[in-house]
């Protein structure tokens, strides 16, 4: 008998309920990702990463109490072993340059979800699937 592989646990943070169940279905569909959790705003993000330590976050840029940009932050200094992929309609650089600079792994726009995102999870994740420290 094999061992089972590991799936990533992922949490969606985005302040639209069904974008992120929409994002929920379409991760739910690979079988090396587990969707955890969904929040509706960066601070509950922060708050859920501390708790459940996901492998990855995935994370809108703007959102009520606290933006994607600072809880990105906030999540990459507390919790180095946790990812985080930001997803948003944005595809203007100095959103770019800020989520890279805040310790995003990946910037996938909207509009790119169904070609981008499963893969950039997997790419931020993959030290995670291997054992290793992010």
């Amino acid at each position: 008998m094999r061992p089972r592989a590991k799936k990533l646990k992922v949490v969606i943070a985005d302040d639209h309920r069904m974008f992120a169940e929409a994002l929920t279905a379409i991760l739910s569909t690979d079988a090396r990702i587990n969707v955890v959790a969904q929040v509706g705003d960066g601070q509950a993000a922060v708050d859920l990463a501390r708790e459940l330590r996901p492998d990855v976050v995935v994370m809108d840029v703007a959102m009520p109490v606290m933006d994607g940009i600072d809880a990105t932050r906030l999540i990459r200094s507390e919790l180095p072993d946790t990812a985080v992929v930001v997803v948003t309609g944005s595809a203007a650089l100095s959103d770019v340059s800020r989520a890279r600079a805040a310790g995003a792994s990946a910037y996938v726009t909207k509009d790119q979800i169904a070609e981008d995102l499963v893969r950039a999870i997997l790419d931020a994740g993959s030290p995670a699937l291997q054992g290793k420290s992010v």
